[in-house]
């Protein structure tokens, strides 16, 4: 359930409401007031655990407990039965009525942010940190960083993350057509130049194939920017900030982005770039790819659209096929420094225990131990014996015959437990993955998988200490931030257009005077604190 993008707007519209709904009884109840109910000799997997459970999303909703072989495992071996309480598609106005009502869930599935907060200043959710000790697999998997990271700002830890991870991951990069490579004779390709010059002998001998698809937006200009500078991973073209010792500084005035729009817009004059690359939908770029007619690809989800495109094109051709390469640099670059990925240890959202669970330990212990090796292969994979006997040194599951044979039913099991998945480990599941992956014949195992494990994951930089930075949309640096990132789109759609490289350096430095004059040095102080605080709270302070 590894669903990072989902209504941010229903979030905010969330938080605006609960601003209204919540003051009522926040001024009754003192903050942080939520009294920890204690459970007398609880053991886990003896003592029965029941609880009421809220996903805070429009799209969730949670399939019924005990009717699949993982969760009836679950309720008969260890004794714990869960009661869904669904937001029938307005997680909104569901939200806001069980604060008014103060008809909580014992336990809410929702994203990090202001309504953590705002729970949290009303008394009305349990501190989870007497129990990390006793249960230890959170501590353990995430690490004590995530976990300052996840503190409010009492010091105390109240949201259990989902999907967290303590290890690199991604699926952005390069691959090539593996056909056209090789025709061309299997040129070195690991510098830009290199990059130039293989594009212009795609076309001259390939003239109906696309030399360089970006995919869609400007996803292939940001893996670009990667390589033009150490440690210059492409989510900054994202943030819309380049971190510079102690202070976060314009990414207009970095000289890795000019260098990056120049560079990508010499591609385009020359029309070695697919010139449809602002307008082009998701399934177009697909649709190229599958059919072969792209030479390099270059974009976030190069392993999933390059697994898929391979699976097709070796329908008629077992040799045809795409193959992700090391990121490309400008020369003098570490190859060892490129990022084109990135992730955050933090995850992607959280689980709160309100005031109103009556055995607040009995849920933290089931979440911690779903966390664990034994729970994460039991909801993602079934109990043993289904899709998987025994484990290895590292505690993954060995899969059987089975699940590389029965893909139709495996499929719709994982469909379904996909709504339990709560307490995702992702180093944990991806590491599984990889592990019995990397098991099989080259000609059996994954191709996504093996690109993720092999060049991917190892090309990701760790971006928890910009996590959080984001302003509230409705405050005065929430409304600077829309304008700056609404000029940054427009200095590369213009920039990539632009008829010379002196085009481009008027275009990037009349989008800087648009945006400092819409507040951009403010927003840049403002993201600046926030930053600090995070590394204060990533080492302990």
């Amino acid at each position: 359930m590894k669903k990072k993008s989902f209504v941010v707007g229903m979030l905010l519209s969330a938080a605006l409401g609960l601003a209204i709904v919540i003051a009522g009884c926040s001024n009754k109840e003192k903050e942080n007031s939520a009294p920890v109910h204690e459970s007398s000799a609880f053991v886990f997997g003896e003592t029965p655990v029941e609880f009421s459970f809220y996903g805070n999303y429009d799209w969730y909703t949670m399939q019924p407990w005990g009717e699949d072989p993982a969760t009836q495992w679950i309720k008969e071996n260890k004794k714990v039965n869960v009661i869904p309480v669904p937001a029938q598609g307005a997680s909104v106005q569901k939200f806001n009525t069980m604060v008014a009502s103060k008809d909580l869930p014992d336990v809410m599935f929702m994203d990090r942010g202001p309504l953590v907060e705002k729970l949290r200043q009303a008394g009305k959710l349990v501190p989870l940190d007497d129990y990390l000790d006793k249960y230890p697999n959170l501590k353990k998997y995430a690490g004590e960083e995530t976990l300052n990271m996840l503190r409010s700002d009492d010091g105390k830890l109240y949201q259990f993350p989902n999907w967290y991870t303590s290890t690199p991951m991604g699926n952005g990069g390069y691959m090539i057509n593996k056909t056209i490579y090789k025709e061309l004779g299997s040129p070195r390709l690991e510098t830009f130049d290199d990059l130039y010059a293989y594009l212009k002998l795609v076309k001259e001998k390939f003239p109906d194939v696309i030399p360089f698809d970006i995919g869609y937006g400007t996803q292939g200009i940001s893996i670009l920017y990667s390589g033009f500078g150490e440690d210059h991973t492409a989510a900054y073209t994202s943030y819309g900030f380049v971190p510079s010792g102690d202070k976060l500084t314009s990414l207009f005035a970095n000289p890795a982005f000019k260098e990056t729009i120049t560079f990508a817009s010499t591609l385009f004059r020359e029309k070695l770039i697919t010139q449809d690359a602002l307008t082009q939908t998701r399934d177009q770029v697909v649709e190229k790819l599958n059919t072969g007619k792209v030479a390099v690809y270059a974009s976030y989800d190069t392993a999933d659209l390059g697994s898929q495109a391979t699976v097709e094109l070796k329908k008629n051709d077992p040799n045809a096929g795409y193959t992700m390469i090391w990121p490309l640099r400008k020369e003098g670059v570490d190859p060892n420094k490129v990022y084109p990925n990135n992730y955050d240890s933090i995850g992607w959202n959280v689980n709160v225990i309100t005031t109103e669970a009556k055995n607040p330990e009995g849920i933290f212990a089931y979440l911690d131990w779903l966390t664990g090796e034994e729970g994460e292969r039991i909801i993602f994979w079934g109990p043993e014996g289904l899709y998987w006997e025994g484990t290895d040194e590292d505690g993954a599951p060995i899969w059987t015959e089975k699940f590389k044979t029965d893909v139709e039913e495996r499929t719709k099991f994982m469909a379904v437990t996909d709504s339990f998945q709560w307490a995702g480990n992702t180093s944990f599941i991806d590491g599984s993955k990889a592990s019995n992956n990397m098991k099989l014949p080259e000609d059996q195992r994954d191709w996504a998988a093996e690109a993720q494990f092999t060049i991917a994951w190892k090309t990701s930089f760790n971006t928890t200490q910009f996590s959080n930075l984001t302003p509230d949309p409705a405050s005065e640096e929430g409304k600077v931030l829309q304008k700056v990132a609404d000029i940054e789109t427009s200095v590369i759609a213009k920039g990539l257009y632009a008829g010379s490289d002196e085009e481009v350096e008027k275009i990037i430095m009349d989008g800087e005077d648009a945006a400092n004059k819409a507040g951009y040095v403010k927003l840049l102080e403002y993201e600046t604190a926030r930053w600090q605080e995070n590394l204060k709270k990533m080492n302990g302070k």
